[in-house]
């Protein structure tokens, strides 16, 4: 029996709810029209170089059961990681490769943001317990993100979302990659910036306060003022790139890393290329999303970490992989060794 595990924050369910949490409901749903179509760049690998940085919380914003402290040093090999998360267009090209069914698609339901629903109000299931703007929407998946009405074709570079842990790991064993360590995601968001709070510096918005991530404005949840553009996801490369060339580490989607989660783990991490716990409440989630708001959910800094269940999904929650450059880097699971 596992024991040593912190019991998550309650603000957890407000990033990605949890498919065990989700609750019938007779919730009021606004049932939009289409979204528009987009189209842009496809990911490409970017050289992280070797490096030491320190890994952690620096100005003590964390949520104490996240574990971001103790700040600790932290060594990084050389490795190549996707510039942006997996696009619609790419996971399309892995399910059309294999036939792979997602596991939104086995269970008929995943997640969706209450204003993004695009679905006649029977497929609407039930709510995220203690997180009611999230929607348990029959027919949404990654090829219906929003709900049966919507379609990734309308949105072919953006981010792939309603991706599991477990669909992240049959993407990765088929393309040849894995998915990044907790320490490699945070030594490539931070861009060579180390001890700053987003991968642009300690300022939330630009030298001439422009929008730098695609996060959320107003009065969550039912007001956004689409400041940076963006209700839903924005297309990968809609912001600027960090200093090693990577495109949306902070906001837009929420990026799974290899790590089981375990907040008492940095105190006893290894210096140099930890690979995680070997016990954990879900797997490591990094990066926030386009809900963050530092009213409720400040998980957008480079430092933040949360989780969630292997299985589940939602409609802010995606990937991105990393190179395997030599045979026994990974094992069969995706997973580096």
């Amino acid at each position: 029996m596992v024991t040593d595990i912190d019991t998550p924050p309650s603000g957890k369910t407000c990033c990605t709810p949890a498919r065990i949490n989700m609750q019938p409901t007779s919730l009021p749903v606004r049932v939009l029209g289409g979204p528009p179509a987009w189209t842009g760049p496809h990911s490409s690998d970017v050289t992280i170089p070797a490096g030491t940085f320190q890994m952690g919380d620096a100005f003590g914003e964390g949520y104490p059961a996240d574990g971001e402290i103790p700040v600790h040093q932290v060594s990084i090999d050389s490795f190549r990681i996707d510039a942006t998360a997996v696009t619609n267009s790419t996971f399309a090209e892995f399910i059309s490769a294999t036939g792979y069914e997602t596991e939104a698609e086995k269970y008929g339901s995943s997640a969706v943001f209450h204003l993004l629903v695009r679905a006649p109000r029977s497929h609407i299931l039930g709510t995220a317990a203690g997180a009611p703007w999230w929607l348990n929407v029959k027919g949404a998946d990654w090829a219906h993100p929003a709900g049966p009405a919507s379609h990734w074709k309308h949105a072919p570079d953006h981010p792939a979302v309603h991706i599991s842990h477990n669909d992240a790991l049959a993407y990765c064993r088929w393309a040849g990659r894995r998915l990044p360590t907790e320490a490699e995601w945070e030594y490539a968001a931070k861009g060579g910036l180390d001890g700053k709070r987003f991968p642009w510096g300690d300022e939330l918005y630009g030298p001439a306060g422009e929008h730098m991530c695609n996060i959320w404005q107003g009065a969550f949840p039912e007001i956004n003022t689409l400041g940076d553009g963006y209700l839903a996801t924005a297309p990968v490369q809609s912001f600027p790139p960090n200093g090693y060339g990577l495109y949306e580490v902070s906001g837009n989607v929420w990026e799974w890393c290899s790590d089981w989660f375990l907040p008492k783990y940095y105190r006893n991490s290894p210096a140099a290329n930890p690979k995680g716990p070997t016990i954990g409440r879900g797997r490591v989630m990094r990066g926030g999303s386009y809900l963050c708001h530092d009213s409720y959910c400040n998980r957008y800094r480079v430092a933040a970490r949360t989780s969630n269940t292997p299985e589940s999904s939602s409609g802010n929650l995606g990937f991105r992989t990393v190179a395997v450059d030599r045979p026994g880097t990974a094992d069969s699971k995706g997973t580096p060794k």
